[in-house]
């Protein structure tokens, strides 16, 4: 795990040095959005409503909109003078009894680890929490928000570990307006009684392992299903417009993967080129330039010349014609050639 804040618990006169880890991940199967017609994978892009450009994150600022439409922009720098956001203590504001924080405003729960050689002052402060029945309600400042939190010690067996869970603010829980609660229901003592049996039959120690996410579990049968059965694919990313800022370094391997990638779907397309127009079969052929070189092949035969263009286009040039009696005499040099070939320097 990797600690997400440091700072120390003020109690009393000690300070217990501490780091800060997320207790908690989701461990739902995760899905992408795909173009359904290709399979393509769907990118969004910010754009400025004003200039239609596509901004880098680099260049997104924090602005805040009042009421009557009215916008400010609120920089990192202005956030760190706030006096909450440059603490960096976890403090003490009280101790209840652990039974009478409501889960209701449970938010998010995190492991403190002991951040100084000595977990001394640590130790102290969770067996304290221990053998009193208490939890600490504490106050700080994390990720641009201050947080009330209940501080309570866990144990996992091998040891105790002093565990953080956010609260919620009190306006932050909502008011349940349900007016059909309010209607007076009448409950039979027979009917109370009955459902009180079925609770007692029921009645369990809580035990979380015993339950499975069935949902997850039957939703990654159906993936690997898939998988096995030959339907699943890979998409190529298509190249995107070049960032003056990208580093060149990485340009240069994608541009060799984009090589690689077009060098093994496809063949070379002189070999293709070859096979689809024999010289003798077609018509056009037969007609010779005026200026021809002679060639050391005595069975009169013509072969077509291939070249290459940059962009990997082949192009039939008119074949050079051996017979004598097709020929012009040999003057050294063939024209038609000399000149294509100046057309492509």
């Amino acid at each position: 795990m990797r600690s997400i804040w440091k700072g120390s618990i003020a109690f009393g006169l000690v300070n217990v040095p501490v780091k800060v880890y997320s207790a908690t991940e989701d461990h739902d199967i995760k899905f992408h959005q795909v173009h359904a017609k290709d399979n393509g994978r769907i990118r969004y892009k910010r754009v400025c409503e004003v200039c239609g450009e596509v901004v880098e994150y680099g260049d997104l600022a924090r602005a805040y909109e009042s009421d009557d439409g009215q916008m400010v922009i609120i920089t990192d720098d202005d956030i760190a003078t706030l006096p909450e956001e440059r603490s960096r203590e976890i403090e003490v504001l009280e101790f209840v009894p652990a039974n009478e924080v409501d889960p209701m405003m449970f938010d998010r729960s995190y492991f403190l680890e002991p951040d100084s050689k000595s977990s001394k002052s640590y130790v102290l402060l969770a067996k304290t929490l221990a053998e009193s029945d208490r939890m600490a309600i504490v106050h700080f400042t994390l990720r641009n928000k201050t947080r009330l939190a209940a501080l309570r010690v866990k144990d996992f067996g091998k040891r105790d570990v002093m565990v953080v869970h956010t609260l919620l603010w009190p306006d932050e829980i909502r008011d349940p307006d349900f007016p059909v609660l309010d209607k007076k229901v009448e409950i039979k003592p027979a009917e109370l009684k009955m459902a009180g049996q079925v609770v007692e039959s029921m009645a369990e120690e809580f035990n979380p392992d015993r339950y499975r996410d069935t949902y997850q579990e039957q939703l990654q049968e159906l993936i690997d299903a898939k998988l096995e059965g030959g339907e699943a694919f890979t998409t190529e990313e298509q190249p995107t417009e070049l960032d003056e800022t990208e580093d060149v370094s990485d340009l240069l391997a994608k541009l060799e993967a984009s090589v690689k990638a077009r060098s093994g779907e496809k063949k070379p397309p002189v070999a293709k080129v070859a096979k689809k127009t024999p010289a003798k079969k077609t018509p056009a052929r037969k007609k010779a330039p005026r200026n021809k070189r002679p060639s050391p092949d005595p069975g009169g035969r013509c072969w077509p010349m291939l070249v290459v263009l940059p962009r990997g286009v082949s192009r039939e040039v008119p074949p050079i014609w051996t017979n004598s009696s097709r020929a012009e005499p040999a003057t050294g040099q063939h024209s038609g050639l000399g000149s294509l070939r100046r057309s492509f320097r």
